[in-house]
């Protein structure tokens, strides 16, 4: 009985970690139609302030995110 809570657990956190990443493409999507000049390519091109601001929106996205998951299977 121990075993199959466990993999339940698992299999909560497996697709857990599946929605919080396509929220996180779909939250760099919206980025990118916000701003008027191209993310990836201001990536590409190196520009820091670019990339601090959507390493930012991913991690509050996966902390929000991760939090809701997290309370869900409690």
């Amino acid at each position: 009985m121990e075993i199959f809570i466990t993999l339940l657990n698992l299999s909560y956190a497996i697709v857990g970690a599946i929605i919080t990443l396509l929220f996180m493409i779909i939250g760099y999507k919206i980025f990118d139609k916000m701003t008027p000049f191209d993310t990836s390519r201001q990536l590409a091109e190196q520009n820091i302030a670019v990339g601090i601001v959507v390493g930012s929106i991913f991690v509050g996205l996966g902390i929000a995110i991760g939090l809701v998951i997290g309370m869900g299977l409690n």
